[in-house]
């Protein structure tokens, strides 16, 4: 566990969060998040009829957890490197989830592609 507002590697250590299921959860629940923003993005884009063709490229596939760490704050902010399947192709994306377990809060803050896996 990282001091507050410094970031450092998550519970369990380094290379443990490739069997941390809280971390698996929450890179699945950033994947979702991202997903739900590009469908919605998609709808307003192309509208009702080209909807289901145009997304077909833009929903990602969870693979894995890369790299997980997290930082003290109101809650917890974890900085997490997902694998994703996009389009047939293993793609690496960085994101920001901020937890917050006692007011059941979760909300992904950033999600970008950082390179090819």
């Amino acid at each position: 566990m990282s001091r507050v507002g410094g970031v450092g590697d998550s519970q369990g250590g380094v290379g443990a969060q490739n069997n941390n299921v809280e971390i698996d959860s929450i890179a699945r629940f950033a994947v979702d998040e991202h997903n739900k923003k590009e469908c919605f993005e998609t709808l307003n884009d192309y509208g009702p009829f080209d909807f289901r063709s145009s997304l077909q490229n833009k929903i990602l596939e969870f693979g894995r957890v890369v790299k997980a760490q997290e930082q003290v704050v109101s809650g917890t902010m974890h900085h997490l490197t997902v694998e994703a399947v996009d389009g047939g192709t293993k793609k690496h994306y960085e994101a920001k989830v901020w937890v917050k377990p006692w007011m059941n809060f979760k909300e992904l803050q950033e999600f970008k592609h950082v390179g090819d896996a």
